[in-house]
């Protein structure tokens, strides 16, 4: 099922906007206000890399800069959104434009992107087979079935030609939209972080690299197929509710992610498994 939504990502979003609700700021503040520079700035971030390169800045740069950095931990891709839309957060850190897009469009959120950090490449993994080509007749292989995500998968696979795409579809494209399958590949649509723990189980999936990273696989070295960095729209981004986007600590964090030391970190750290966009 194409649903992005999670049951849980009711309680999630409830249980978050308790825990964050004394350091978030005030939806009736304005985004610019002195009170506003004096609090925390609350982001919400994926595990891997995105808290791990928020908590370099926050114990090597923030306090230098003058940034109170409160950083939570979510693993769904719904919550970090429907929290900075309420106002229980002020930024979130685990998405890419497209994806954000296709959010906004179908749940009625107003969140913008502030500035591109990184690109994890989507990469296809199997415990089974060591090239795409040995992929079996009739294997059954994992993909994400968030709308854009899901999209993304099926363009790596056609543009290393497992499969072929109806003409034209690009990035929207769903498994009707596959025109030619010379293996006879089956599909299973899969929750994001669900990918990797059902990796055993499938032939091959295709995995974003945050949760690929999670479970310990190594994007740059151990994916059978891995997206090419150039030219590439899906870099992930720092993000928050339309008209924060002055709010001056939003900019400090942004002018830090985008600073010399997170670059050398992220190369040093993740080595070719995360690429700075900066």
């Amino acid at each position: 099922m194409r649903n992005v939504l999670k049951f849980t990502s009711v309680l999630a979003t409830a249980g978050l906007a308790l825990s964050v609700a004394a350091c978030s700021s005030s939806s009736s503040s304005s985004a610019g206000s002195s009170a506003n520079a004096d609090k925390a700035l609350t982001v919400i971030a994926s595990p891997t890399p995105h808290a791990q390169i928020l908590d370099y800045v926050k114990k090597n740069l923030a306090d230098k800069a003058g940034l109170k950095l409160d950083v939570k931990v979510v693993t769904d891709y719904v919550t970090p959104n429907t929290a900075v839309q309420d106002g229980s957060a002020d930024a979130n850190y685990f998405q890419h434009v497209p994806y954000l897009e296709d959010f906004n469009k179908k749940h009625g959120t107003s969140i913008v992107s502030v500035e591109t950090v990184h690109l994890e490449p989507l990469g296809l993994y199997s415990k089974k087979v060591k090239s795409a080509g040995e992929l079996a007749d009739g294997a059954t292989v994992g993909i994400p079935n968030d709308a854009t995500n899901e999209g993304r998968a099926l363009k790596l696979l056609a543009d290393n030609n497992v499969i072929t795409l109806k003409s034209g579809v690009g990035t929207a494209a769903t498994p009707a939209d596959v025109t030619g399958n010379p293996k006879h590949l089956k599909w299973k649509e899969l929750d994001a972080a669900q990918l990797p723990r059902s990796l055993a189980d499938l032939d091959a999936a295709v995995i974003n690299g945050n949760y690929a990273l999670d479970s310990g696989l190594k994007p740059a070295t151990d994916a059978i197929l891995l997206e090419r960095a150039a030219d590439n729209p899906y870099a992930n981004i720092l993000a928050v509710k339309k008209g924060k986007e002055n709010d001056p600590r939003v900019q400090k964090l942004a002018q830090l992610l985008h600073s010399d030391e997170v670059k050398k970190y992220i190369n040093d750290t993740f080595q070719g498994s995360v690429i700075p966009s900066f």
